[in-house]
This record gives C-alpha cells, sequence and structure tokens, in this order.
C-alpha cells in the first residue's frame, strides 16, 4: 500500500513540475519564496475534537508559481510535531484508564493550488488583501513513539502516508514584493496510526471482559482504535513570501 501510494505521490509532483518548467512568458507570470511558522494540532483516537492545549510547533518552506492574479501552485515541505496525552484531557472513563500517549514528528510534502478572490497584486486594484482557499496532494513520513495503554511501555514507531491538504486564509500585500499570510490547514491522511492506535492491533489484556461476572463486561478485543476513521492533523500558522519576478501586468 505504501508503494502504491509513493508512486501516486511522484506522479502527482511529476505533472505540476513539467507545468512549473514549461513557462512561456515571464511577463504574465511570477514566482515566489517564502516561508511559515505556527502551531500543529491532531484529531483522531486519543483526541476526537482539537484540543488548543495539546499542540506542536510547525515551520514551512515553499515555492510558488503565480500564473494569473487568480490562481498558483505552491510545493513546499513542512515540519511539525503533534501530540496527544489521555492524561491531559481523557474523552472518556475507559480512556481515563487506558492512559495511552503519543509524540510524533511529521515531515510533510506538498503540492497544492491556490486560488485568491480579490485582485489583490494588481497594482491598479482597491485591494491589497485577499482570501484565499488551496487544495492539493501530499506524502508525509512519520516518526514517532509512545504507549497504547498504562502497561506497556514507550515504544518508537514510524509510518508513510498520503495527506489530502486544503483550506484557506488570508494574505496581506505588505510591500511591493512582500506578501504575509494567515493560514489554516486541514490534513486528512490515509492512516489509523499516526497516535499509535491502530483498529487492527492486538487487544490488550488489561481490556478483555472481566472475569467477575458482577461486573459490566468489556467488548472483548478491543483496543480502542476507531476502524471506521483515520487520523487528521492541523497547520494554523503565519507565512511570509517574496515575489522574486515583479511581472505582475493582468488585467480583468
Amino acid at each position: 500500500m505504501n508503494k502504491f501510494n509513493f508512486k501516486i505521490f511522484h506522479l502527482w509532483v511529476g505533472i505540476f513540475l513539467l507545468i512549473f518548467s514549461t513557462t512561456k512568458s515571464l511577463y504574465a507570470q511570477s514566482y515566489e519564496v517564502g516561508g511559515g511558522l505556527g502551531a500543529a494540532v491532531y484529531s483522531g483516537d486519543l483526541l476526537r475534537k482539537i484540543d488548543a492545549g495539546q499542540t506542536g510547533l510547525q515551520g514551512t518552506l515553499f515555492g510558488k508559481r503565480n500564473f494569473d492574479n487568480v490562481w498558483s501552485l505552491r510545493v513546499g515541505v513542512s515540519l511539525a510535531e503533534v501530540m496527544a496525552a489521555d492524561s491531559i484531557q481523557p474523552i472518556d472513563a475507559l480512556a481515563a484508564v487506558r492512559n495511552a500517549h503519543f509524540k510524533g514528528r511529521i515531515t510533510e510534502l506538498t503540492t497544492v493550488m491556490e486560488f485568491n478572490f480579490l485582485d489583490y497584486v494588481n497594482h491598479k486594484s482597491e485591494f491589497k488583501f485577499s482570501p484565499y482557499a488551496f487544495f492539493g496532494l501530499g506524502y508525509s513520513f512519520v516518526g514517532g513513539e509512545g504507549r497504547i495503554n498504562e502497561s506497556l511501555p514507550v515504544e518508537k514507531y514510524s509510518l508513510k502516508t498520503l495527506v489530502i491538504p486544503f483550506g484557506g486564509g488570508v494574505k496581506v500585500l505588505v510591500g511591493p514584493q512582500l506578501t504575509l499570510g494567515v493560514e489554516l490547514g486541514f490534513r486528512p491522511t490515509t492512516s489509523d496510526f499516526l497516535d499509535q492506535l491502530d483498529s487492527q492491533l492486538p487487544a490488550s489484556p488489561r481490556f478483555e471482559t472481566p472475569i467477575d461476572p458482577t461486573s459490566k463486561p468489556l467488548p472483548s478485543g478491543l483496543n480502542y482504535g476507531n476502524p471506521y476513521t483515520k487520523d487528521w492533523y492541523y497547520f494554523l500558522g503565519v507565512t511570509l513570501s517574496y515575489t522574486l519576478t515583479k511581472a505582475r501586468c493582468f488585467t480583468y
């Protein structure tokens, strides 16, 4: 499965790099380079909702090609850390007994298309800002450590997963060649192992049906990984980009 996913990712990047390299005229396009810093959060089997109290840092570097004043292609690499622990905010009483935790370090490669809702780059425009949306495809390499319940030791693990980045933000032109942005991005993955809790893992003896007939039985084989959902992570941050070419001569 991972091999198949990696082939898809290479195909996607190859298509966009081909588009990147076939410029007919720099007078109708421009290029940007930039970076950003912010926070990364996770949701999955340890956290069903985003918890601002369990966040990690994230940073990104990117290159961008502006086809016109509306559409842009962005290729980037991001580093982030996500984490969660039952001891901080258990989702229910069973999670409190489980006392699992994890910390994952993510290296993410993405290719996305951006759509600007306002023509903020045209020097004749009355707007110096624009909301925007983006969508695309990415691939993440994750290395982490954690435990799936209190009775087991902390173990290291790794995984690779396709991600489907999408989201939006606001850009502001703060100088002739400088753009400041605030962005929120969603990353649904194709894995349920980001938090090391997978529904396919063997059952923990702690959660098997109690022998005492007076006790309320727990589902036999439960390891508390939801087989119907995948893990997500999210980026919220500030970006700053520099325009390498000033050929923004588009008219509408």
